[in-house]
This record gives C-alpha cells, structure tokens and sequence, in this order.
C-alpha cells in the first residue's frame, strides 16, 4: 500500500517538471511562409529592431496643405466687352484668313476694307447647288465643304472684273490643292456619299474628272444618292453667277453686304434646304417678297405672311398635277 503511494507521487513530480519543461521551451509560432515549406527572406536590422517594439498609435494624420490661392480668389472672372467682341466678330467675317493669322494693325485694316470693300458690293458671286427643275436645293455659305473638302471661303471669291468666260471657275486657294473650282457635294447625314463604284467621296480626287483613288474601275466620281428634291445627285450641278443673272432669273439676291464669302445666303431661310424655303430671303424675287422694316410687323403678321406663301405653294403644285395628268389622258384619247 505505501509502496503503490509513493509511486504515484512521483510519477506526479515528474509530470510537474515535464509541463514545465515544455512552458519555458515553447517553440515560436510559425509564419505562413515557413508553413508553406520556404524560408522566409531575411530583414534588415531596421526591421528586426522594429519588430520587437510594440506598434505605435499616432492618430488621425493631418491632411497635406493645400496649394495657395491665386491672387484673384479660387476662381477669376474674365471681364470682355462687349463692344470689342463685336468688332472682332466684324473684323474675322470682313477680313476671313487673309490676315495669315496676325491681326492687322488699325491702319492695316482700314487699306484692306478700303480696297476690297467695294469688289464685295460690286461683283459678289452667288453660289447654288441647283436641281433639273431650277430649284436651289442648296445655298452655298463660308463654310459649305467643296469636294476638295476645303471651305467655300478658302477659295478664291473676291475678283476685281468678273471673268466673261461661263461657268465662272472660283479655284481653291489653298496650297497642293488641285481643286480648279468650288464643286459643292451633298452629305448623308454627317458622312459622305459614296459613288457607284462603293467608295466615299473624298477618296476620289479633287481634280477635274474625279478618279477615284481606290480603285482603277472608276472613270469618275458619279453618285446616285437622292436629294430631298426628288432627283439623284448626278442631275445637280454647282451654279456660280452674278447678281445681274440671278435677278434675271427671278432669284432672291438678298442685301449687299462687306463680308467675305457670302457665296448664295441671303437670309436665315437660305440655310435650309430648297424644298423647306418658303420666302425668297431676300430682294429680287418675283414671288411678291416684302421688305421687313424693324417694328414694323408683329409675329401673327409673320405668321400669316408664311401660312399664305404656303398655301399659294400648295395651289400651284395642285394645279400643276392636274394639268399632267390632263396631259396624260388627252395622249390615251
């Protein structure tokens, strides 16, 4: 019995000394690198030494300064005026790119108006993209792409003696271009035709005849998209005249006016497309165009001025629909 005790205790005593044993010889834990079975890279002293110091807590960091205002405050207004905003818009549709991009001086100015003021006035070109019917299915502007795809005002419009030669040429101005004159070519939309042999317009050259330059098949550049007119692109052509022959003709030749490259506009409604025009949008017509004073009309007024353009237009094109088809039944008879 006191054998079977004393046995029990120590076996007790050395259990005691194993536990405490493996307290004090406790292995570190491992990283997950070690885990993985790769050794970790060795840290610099930096490191090590801050890795046995406890983290630190600073607190929230101050946000970094911002950059100095400027003088004027966060944000400087630019005063213009606006006087001097108009007489540069005067100046740029007077004088265009004939300035070479520097300004001209005050004197510069007034010699250039001077010489080329009265040209304008005297032999403006007025310039149309017409249809087989006689209709101006486009009034061309300053800035009405050519087939060259060069602006109207950057080829030649001011002429001291108009050229007696039909049609009058207007070639480009700018330099390499081969474009002899100004060739006006409908969009679709925002992109340009194609041609019949698929590719677009301004794959085809600018000189006269209009090979393409995709292709060998192509003699020329020949476009069977349809205008809002009713007629193919083919059936139109550019129209360069004089004031003296549009007034002939019965055609709206607007006011006389020093800007450069008006070409055919003679009024808001000139912007629109032929079929759209209800007014003459301008003076010379022979459809009975009135001459707006300021003040003097009020908007019913405008509004019954246009309401009755376009019911005469109605008449017309009614009467002229019957006689076709009276035309027609008289040939079966």
């Amino acid at each position: 019995m006191e054998r079977n005790c004393e046995l029990q205790v120590a076996s007790l005593r050395s259990c005691s000394k194993s536990a405490s044993f493996c307290a004090t010889n406790k292995p570190a834990p491992r990283t997950p690198v070690q885990a993985a079975g790769r050794t970790a890279a060795p840290q610099p002293p930096a490191c090590r030494a801050a890795a046995g110091r406890a983290p630190t807590y600073r607190g929230p960091q101050p946000p970094a300064s911002p950059p100095p205002l400027p003088a004027g405050g966060p944000m400087e207004r630019l005063r213009v005026d606006a006087a001097a905003l108009d007489e540069y818009a005067e100046y740029r549709r007077i004088v265009g790119d004939d300035d070479g991009g520097k300004l001209f001086t005050p004197e510069e100015y007034e010699e250039y108006k001077r010489k080329v003021v009265p040209i304008r006035l005297r032999n403006r070109l007025y310039v149309s993209w017409r249809s087989p019917t006689g209709m101006d299915c486009k009034l061309v502007g300053p800035e009405t792409l050519c087939f060259c795809t060069h602006w109207y005002k950057q080829h030649k419009t001011d002429y001291e003696v108009i050229p007696k030669e039909r049609p009058i040429c207007v070639p480009c101005r700018e330099s390499r271009c081969p474009c002899q004159s100004y060739h006006y070519v409908p969009l679709n939309g925002t992109q340009p035709i194609r041609c019949r042999c698929k590719h677009f317009a301004d794959q085809h050259s600018a000189a006269p005849g209009h090979s393409c330059n995709s292709c060998s098949k192509c003699s020329g550049f020949h476009s069977c998209f349809t205008c809002a007119c009713g007629q193919p692109t083919y059936a139109h052509e550019t129209v360069v005249e004089t004031k003296e022959e549009r007034l002939a003709q019965g055609k709206p030749v607007g006011q006389d006016v020093p800007y450069a490259a008006m070409g055919g506009l003679t009024g808001f409604s000139s912007l629109a497309e032929g079929y759209m025009r209800l007014d003459g949008s301008g003076i010379g017509g022979s459809s009975g165009i009135r001459q707006v004073s300021p003040g003097k009309y009020s908007e019913q007024d405008d509004m019954a001025y246009f309401e009755k353009c376009y019911q005469e237009r109605l008449k017309k094109e009614k009467a002229a629909k019957q006689k076709e088809k009276s035309a027609v039944l008289s040939k079966k008879l």
